[in-house]
């Protein structure tokens, strides 16, 4: 007798809440590099982690929406 395995996230909330995070830590990690990061070139891993972040969020939002508004509507078609 095998159990069932849980479902995983099918709204991808927790997926992009941890890609967010990763963003947000890697640039947070970053920052102190400043200095170096703009005399090797390298500035625009810290950009590319605001972007991450910021689009993240923006996600993380369009995700929880679409949870909501299936949720709440069972019978509504996608």
């Amino acid at each position: 007798m095998a159990v069932e395995p849980r479902p995983i996230d099918p709204f991808g909330v927790r997926a992009v809440q941890i890609g967010t995070a990763a963003f947000a830590v890697a640039c947070l990690g970053l920052l102190p590099f400043w200095g170096r990061l703009q005399t090797d070139g390298h500035l625009w891993w810290v950009w590319t982690c605001l972007v991450g972040t910021g689009l993240g969020l923006v996600g993380i939002d369009i995700c929880r929406r679409r949870q909501d508004r299936t949720t709440d509507d069972p019978g509504r078609p996608e």
